[in-house]
C-alpha cells in the first residue's frame, strides 16, 4: 500500500431504519508542531483499524448532517453538511488530534487534544446525486494538511437508497482530445498533398522548470529561503514529467531552532515537503 491507512465507511439510518447519510472515504493528516527542544516536525496520522461514528445525525432542513468519526488514541474528525432546496455542501470541518499519543507524538511538547476548524472547499452536489473523487485532493489549515482519497458521499439520502447518479471531482474528469471539425479535415488533406514527403514532427522536449522564490517568516524575519526550479519525474505505465508552476504554488511550513519544514502545494493535488 501507498499509505497505511483504512477505509472508512459510515451509513447513518433513520428512526424507520432507512439509510440517510452514507460515506466511504480513505483520509491522513501530516501535522507540524513542536516538540521539547523547541524543533518543529512532521509527523503524519492514520486511520486506525478501528474507528467508531458517535454523534453522526442524518440532518434535515433547518438541521446539519455530520459525519463524525473517532479513532486511534482520543483522535476525532468531523465534517458539518447542509443543504438548500437544491444542493448539500460540506460547511466546516473539525479535527481533533491528541498529542499525548506517544505512537504519533513521541516527543511533543504541548501534551492533551489539540481542535483545528477548517472550511470544506469543495462544491455543492445536486440533491439525490452521491459525490465521488478517487483522486487525491487535500485540505490545509494552520499547521495540518488533510489528504483525502477513494471518497464517496451522499448527504440527505432520499428513500433510504443511495442514488446511482454520481457528480464527480475535477480530478476524476478525464481531459479528451480536442475534436477537428470536418472542414478543417478536408483542409488538411488537401494542403499535404505534395509530390514530396511531409517532413516528419520532433516530439516537443519538456521545458525546464520555472524558478520559484519560497520563503517562511518567523515573526517579522525570514527564516527559510529557498530558489529553485522543481521538476518531478514520476515512473507509472510511462515517464511522467512534472513541473512545478511557483505562479500557482503555496508555501507553507514552520521554523525550529535546529530544523525547519517547508512544505509546497500546487493547487493540483501536488504536495512536495522538505
Amino acid at each position: 500500500g501507498f499509505f497505511q491507512s483504512y477505509a472508512v465507511e459510515v451509513d447513518i439510518r433513520d428512526a424507520s431504519n432507512a439509510t440517510c447519510l452514507y460515506a466511504d472515504w480513505m483520509m491522513r493528516f501530516l501535522i507540524t508542531y513542536e516538540s521539547n527542544n523547541g524543533d518543529y516536525k512532521t509527523t503524519t496520522l492514520n486511520l486506525s483499524s478501528s474507528v467508531t461514528h458517535n454523534g453522526s445525525v442524518c440532518g434535515n432542513d433547518t438541521q446539519a448532517a455530520v459525519v463524525a468519526v473517532q479513532f486511534g488514541e482520543g483522535h476525532s474528525w468531523s465534517i458539518n453538511i447542509t443543504k438548500n432546496n437544491e444542493t448539500y455542501q460540506g460547511d466546516f470541518i473539525t479535527l481533533t488530534y491528541n498529542t499525548n499519543d506517544t505512537a504519533v507524538f513521541p516527543d511533543a511538547k504541548r501534551k492533551g487534544p489539540v481542535t483545528v476548524l477548517m472550511k470544506d472547499p469543495l462544491h455543492p452536489v445536486q440533491l439525490n446525486t452521491v459525490f465521488v473523487c478517487h483522486s487525491f485532493y487535500s485540505i490545509e489549515a494552520e499547521n495540518i494538511t488533510q489528504i483525502f482519497w477513494n471518497v464517496t458521499v451522499q448527504a440527505f439520502v432520499q428513500n433510504g437508497t443511495v442514488s446511482k447518479k454520481e457528480s464527480r471531482c475535477p480530478a476524476d474528469t478525464p481531459t479528451s482530445a480536442p475534436t477537428v471539425s470536418p472542414a478543417t479535415a478536408n483542409v488538411t488533406t488537401a494542403s499535404t498533398t505534395t509530390l514530396s514527403p511531409a517532413p516528419t514532427t520532433a516530439p516537443k522536449p519538456v521545458e525546464n522548470p520555472v524558478t520559484g522564490n519560497y520563503s517562511l517568516k518567523s515573526g517579522n524575519k525570514t527564516c527559510f529561503l529557498a530558489t529553485m526550479g522543481l521538476q518531478l519525474n514520476v515512473s507509472q505505465d510511462k515517464p511522467l514529467l512534472i513541473n512545478i508552476n511557483p505562479k500557482t504554488t503555496v508555501a507553507d511550513g514552520a521554523c525550529g531552532n535546529t530544523t525547519a519544514t517547508l512544505k509546497l502545494n500546487d493547487g493540483n493535488s501536488t504536495l512536495i515537503g522538505f
